[in-house]
C-alpha cells in the first residue's frame, strides 16, 4: 500500500478544509442574508476562507464559496439598502 504524500501535509489539509467551510459559509450566507450582521459576517467568513481554500486541490470548491459568497454579500447589501430606504419611514 502506498502512502500518498499529499496527505500528510498539513498545510494541505488546513487548505482543504478552508475550501469546505467556504462552500458550507456561502450556502449559510444566502440564507442568513436577510438579517443583514448575520448576512455580512458570514459572506466575508466565506469569502476570506474560500480564498484561502484555493490554495489546495480543492481549487473549485474555493472558487464556488468565493462566488456564492460574494452573492450573499451583494444580496445581504441590497435587502440592507432596501430597508433603509424603503422601509424606515
Amino acid at each position: 500500500m502506498e502512502i500518498d504524500p499529499a496527505s500528510l501535509d498539513p498545510e494541505e489539509k488546513t487548505n482543504k478544509m478552508a475550501a469546505i467551510a467556504s462552500l458550507s459559509l456561502s450556502i449559510i450566507s444566502l440564507c442568513a442574508a436577510i438579517v443583514p450582521i448575520c448576512g455580512g459576517v458570514t459572506s466575508l467568513l466565506g469569502l476570506l476562507t474560500g480564498w484561502y481554500g484555493m490554495k489546495s486541490e480543492y481549487r473549485t470548491l474555493g472558487l464556488i464559496g468565493t462566488a456564492v459568497s460574494a452573492l450573499g454579500m451583494v444580496i445581504t447589501l441590497v435587502y440592507t439598502l432596501f430597508n433603509l430606504l424603503f422601509v424606515a419611514n
